[in-house]
């Protein structure tokens, strides 16, 4: 075990410490640190230098992320010394202030201490922000991709508020202690009420999305050393939020209900009635971002940005891994050069990786 460690520590550092021009000398002295602390205790700690290129790579490594030209852009926020969830909860209502800034998002990444044999720190949330779901006699109200996760939080005593679009608290746990709940304060959260330019009736559905999505089921991997905890944020790409989590028939399926208010006729596939829906739909998304001054990006924009960094990885002599089927975005794919591109979809580390529900 304590060998298969020290070779990812050494194929890490060598990376690291090459990329920021390092000396072999330095090189040497740390990986014999590294090699001590591994035999007195099982693990080693990253320094400071390590833990936000390490961060930033796993970024850059990210196979189904459009949007890694911004990579060495990610602020790495420091929390391993914190203890408890308290401390914790409170990092993480700093992460929303700091990566909301007022509208203009800073992809940031807040990294809790490292699993070892005597600690786990999980946040339960899929992001920290995210809507409730609800199962009632009507069928589900609010957001069927948290149904679980709402019950969960319910059981350990958040009171429900059944609206379409209520916020969920964060749970955080450490070890095998209960789990603690922590409601975000309504004024951390920013979200964008949504309307669209020329149809105005769009408004009285009274649909909004937040501004920042903040994922927290992810870990991080570092050389062999793993984060359980590590939330981090970019800024949305209009279709997640317009073709996905409004769209989706397993989220809040929203096609019909704008077909019909389009006078679309929605009994036949051939008037293309969900294309044209689906369009309007975006476009709300996409004008409502803009017109609050939140940052967003469209498809066609992210997919030059991502020509863009394939182009800088080509310059420098790195190889762009890529998982096709996730960097295609979900409106008119073949408008965009990724879909006509192939992609070896190889998991580089240090990379974000799943790891099983907590609940």
């Amino acid at each position: 075990m304590n060998n298969d460690l020290f070779k990812e520590a050494k194929e890490f550092i060598r990376s690291c410490y090459s990329e920021l021009n390092k000396t072999e000398q330095e090189i040497e002295n740390r990986l014999h640190e590294i090699n001590k602390q591994i035999l007195s205790q099982g693990f080693y700690e990253h320094t400071a230098v390590e833990l936000e290129y390490g961060a930033k790579v796993a970024w850059r490594n990210s196979n189904r992320c459009i949007g890694r030209l911004f990579w060495d852009q990610l602020n790495v926020i420091d929390k391993r010394h914190l203890n408890t969830e308290e401390e914790m909860a409170g990092a993480l209502f700093e992460h929303i202030e700091y990566a909301t800034n007022k509208g203009r998002i800073r992809p940031t990444i807040t990294i809790f201490p490292q699993k070892t044999p005597n600690r786990t720190v999980r946040i339960w949330n899929h992001q920290l922000i995210r809507y409730a779901g609800y199962r009632t006699e009507q069928g589900v109200l609010g957001d069927p991709g948290s149904l679980a996760f709402t019950e969960e939080c319910i059981k350990l005593g958040w009171e429900p508020k059944f609206g379409k679009f209520d916020i969920l608290p964060l749970v955080i746990q450490i070890n095998d202690n209960s789990p603690r709940l922590f409601d975000i304060r309504d004024h951390l959260t920013l979200e964008v009420p949504l309307r669209h330019p020329q149809y105005k009736w769009f408004e009285d559905l009274e649909l909004k999305w937040y501004g920042v999505p903040i994922i927290s089921e992810m870990m991080l991997e570092i050389g062999g050393i793993t984060y359980t905890a590590a939330p981090f944020n970019g800024w949305y790409m209009g279709t997640e939020i317009g073709a996905r989590n409004l769209a989706d028939e397993s989220r809040y399926n929203l096609l019909p209900q704008i077909g019909a208010l389009m006078g679309l006729d929605t009994k036949s596939s051939i008037s293309l009635w969900k294309d044209r829906a689906l369009l309007e739909l975006n476009t709300a998304v996409l004008h409502s971002f803009k017109e609050d001054g939140v940052s967003i990006v469209d498809h066609h924009t992210a997919a030059q940005q991502f020509k863009k960094f394939e182009e800088k990885e080509k310059e420098i002599g790195r190889s762009v891994t890529g998982d096709w089927t996730w960097l295609i975005p979900p409106m008119s794919p073949a408008a965009t050069h990724i879909f006509h591109a192939s992609y070896n979809n190889e998991i580089l580390k240090p990379n974000y990786f799943y790891q099983p529900k907590p609940y």
